[in-house]
């Protein structure tokens, strides 16, 4: 009898220790506050107006920069002498506009470059079409979207691509040229080889 009234008392003590734990299973309140961060922000990606310039050979041009992860077009008000630059200056100066850093309108809606600051663009090589560029890096080895930021901001000015095509390739002799245009595959950041010359 008394080895009985032993076991019931082990149980009793058992469930005791047990309804804590089962009743703990949910979130307990704290009276200590609790930093978790700020809360998420949203960007507009709304793309500003570009700035009047009163320079007579100033021209708007889309350039496009990186927001909520793929590439959109800005309007920026550069000083692009028409009659006269030769093409590859042109491209000089929009691949300048894509290394520097978005203006401050530009920044507060979200926009960023992806565009290495030490990127190098020459012109053709020999047995190269006349409109070939090359980068002092292979194109798949730029930074997520840089690509898609060249393609699409050289590919925007008729001037530089009538065709809406350019032709890029790498540094070494064994990067081949490739056609590229602004697809939507490009313009997210997805797997866009381009196609061979």
């Amino acid at each position: 009898m008394r080895a009985r009234l032993r076991g019931y008392g082990y149980g009793l003590a058992a469930a005791g220790m047990l309804a804590p734990l089962l009743a703990g299973c949910g979130i307990r309140t704290t009276s200590v506050p609790v930093d978790a961060g700020p809360a998420p922000s949203r960007v507009s990606c709304t793309a500003p107006k570009a700035p009047a310039n009163s320079e007579p050979d100033a021209v708007t041009r889309q350039v496009f920069l990186v927001c909520s992860m793929q590439v959109a077009p800005v309007s920026r008000s550069m000083v692009l002498r028409d009659a006269r630059i030769d093409w590859f200056t042109r491209v000089s100066e929009l691949v300048a506009q894509l290394q520097a850093s978005p203006m401050t309108d530009e920044g507060r809606a979200g926009f960023s470059t992806a565009v290495p600051s030490d990127l190098r663009v020459t012109g053709a090589r020999a047995g190269d079409p006349r409109d070939a560029l090359r980068l002092n890096e292979a194109p798949d080895a730029l930074p997520p979207f840089a690509l898609g930021q060249l393609v699409c901001t050289l590919t925007a000015d008729p001037v530089v691509s009538p065709d809406q095509q350019v032709v890029i390739g790498g540094p070494a002799k064994n990067d081949g040229l490739r056609v590229y245009s602004c697809t939507s595959d490009l313009r997210t950041g997805a797997d866009d080889a381009g196609t061979p010359l």
